[in-house]
């Protein structure tokens, strides 16, 4: 193999390189006696040599697989992804919080925060039902200055009298 044929090779430039028939993953190999060889660690076809040592290589994204961290109160997220592909989640109960259409959620195993599209959530109502809540039940949502008001001195750590009033009607916020 030349110079330019292992430059190739790397950039996916011919070499051999297809999309894995078991899993999908784009940058597999196919050997001159027909044997696949993927990057994907939960691809039967798996191949060590491939990419990365911990990582999947899916829809040109790098996701890490190794770390320890284990959610001291876990919530499981069933969750399908953009390319129809289930997955599931354990994450801190403590850290699930809404943003708009999203939950951010801090996973297991590498203690990461990641978005979730509740439309992709196959659990949905399991999965909210674990956040912790921002008002009572029947209680009035703030107003957007009150909001503003407990996001800033949330965000600053400082207080008022404005504030401490607020925190007393909203002790969750």
């Amino acid at each position: 193999m030349g110079l330019l044929d292992f430059l190739m090779s790397l950039f996916g430039g011919g070499g051999g390189t297809i999309e894995c028939p078991n899993c999908g993953t784009p940058g597999a190999r196919k050997t001159d006696d027909e044997v696949v060889h993927c990057k994907n660690p939960r691809c039967p076809y798996f191949d060590a040599s491939l990419g990365p040592a911990g990582t999947l290589r899916q829809a040109g994204t790098t996701v890490p697989t190794r770390g320890d961290f284990r959610p001291r109160n876990p919530v499981s997220i069933r969750y399908v992804n953009f390319a129809g592909q289930s997955r599931e989640f354990s994450a801190e109960r403590d850290s699930l919080v809404r943003k708009k259409n999203h939950i951010v959620a801090e996973v297991a195993p590498t203690a990461r925060k990641i978005a979730l599209s509740r439309d992709r959530i196959q659990n949905l109502s399991e999965v909210e039902g674990q956040m912790s809540q921002r008002v009572a039940p029947g209680q009035d949502w703030p107003t957007p200055g009150e909001r503003q008001i407990l996001g800033y001195h949330k965000k600053n750590g400082t207080t008022s009298p404005r504030y401490q009033q607020l925190r007393a009607k909203y002790p969750d916020w």
